[in-house]
């Protein structure tokens, strides 16, 4: 596949009554050098919409609707070009739970992995979708607890896998930090019991690989522990001892740099841009254990990647802002981070 930079970008429309569209058209209008070679997978009235909400002056930027990924080289500057995905959304009310508005997030989504694995595509960047709406939308979608989960399902039925056998992890960054996660969207109970030898070692592995590639170099890997103090040694908790730090050995005797398990209330400092331990990346035991400080440093900037797919898929670091769609309020700087780490693969 050619690099990134050299073919369409598609950036999936997100939930509708979410503030999906509204970034990606104020995207469009005020960051044309960012947005350059990117289309819409997505709902063209909806668009419209978005675009008529944002835009200032008299200046015309219109929708463009294209037909094709190869008809995107005949459109002129200027415009917002969108694929229509099957057919067209109606209206819905901004702000609200959708079934609707949550089955075509969820249809885009699945046209453009599958685009990706055809070659099709540079890269996708994926718009806020609501869970609560992509659940009420039915088969198979309701499946799926998040964009996560459904790219590993196209990409596992693209190469005729179980989707265990196309494992994959969340990263978060921004500028100040990188974190991976061993397990997404899980109850903190069920968390728990994923962190075993096994998904401790897999997730340094995927993290190894894919930042390796990202930074033309071996990464420094740091590993959370799970307990307060990562259990000292044993008096909080046998996890570290038992099931983290043989993962982490395990690591080291392939060849792979990561250290651990540090405690977890302090890696994370340890591990910000610019700070004398000089670590690339934490792997993180949990969801919360590994979002709240990347998001606390800056979700305005933050990028939700998915490693280990074989295409590159980024997203914004913030949901659909129900609270505040339909108003023209929204920040695309999250989405515009996303498209430039989806540009440098």
């Amino acid at each position: 596949m050619s690099h990134p930079t050299q073919m369409p970008l598609a950036i999936t429309m997100g939930d509708a009554a979410g503030i999906g569209p509204e970034i990606i058209a104020k995207a469009f209008l005020h960051s044309p050098q960012s947005t350059r070679s990117c289309f819409v997978a997505g709902d063209v009235q909806t668009m419209r919409r978005a675009l008529a909400l944002v835009q200032a002056g008299n200046v015309p930027f219109p929708v463009a609707h294209v037909e094709s990924i190869g008809g995107l080289a005949d459109l002129p500057p200027g415009c917002l070009p969108v694929l229509q995905i099957g057919e067209p959304l109606g209206p819905v009310a901004m702000g609200q739970i959708s079934a609707s508005a949550g089955e075509f997030a969820g249809r885009c989504i699945v046209w453009a992995a599958q685009a990706a694995l055809r070659g099709e595509l540079g890269a996708v960047v994926t718009a806020p979708i609501h869970k609560e709406a992509l659940n009420a939308a039915g088969p198979p979608y309701d499946r799926f607890p998040g964009h996560t989960e459904m790219l590993q399902w196209q990409a596992a039925l693209h190469a005729g896998l179980s989707p265990d056998a196309v494992p994959v992890r969340m990263m978060l960054s921004n500028p100040e930090l990188r974190v991976v996660l061993v397990s997404i969207h899980l109850s903190l109970a069920r968390a728990l019991q994923a962190v075993t030898f096994a998904s401790v070692l897999q997730t340094i592995e995927i993290t190894h690989r894919a930042l390796k590639s990202m930074l033309g170099r071996a990464p420094r890997i740091a590993v959370a522990g799970l307990n307060p103090h990562a259990g000292e040694g044993g008096l909080f908790g046998s996890e570290e001892v038992e099931l983290i730090a043989p993962a982490v050995g395990a690591a080291r005797a392939a060849g792979i740099d990561a250290s651990g398990p540090f405690a977890p209330d302090t890696v994370f400092m340890r591990a910000r841009a610019g700070q004398a331990e000089g670590f690339d990346v934490v792997v993180a035991m949990y969801h919360d254990q590994g979002l709240i400080p990347v998001k606390y440093l800056g979700v305005e900037q933050g990028v939700n990647s998915t490693l280990g797919l074989p295409f590159v898929r980024t997203s914004p670091d913030h949901g659909t802002a129900f609270d505040i769609a339909g108003t023209g309020r929204a920040d695309p700087a999250s989405l515009l981070a996303a498209l430039a780490a989806a540009r440098r693969g």
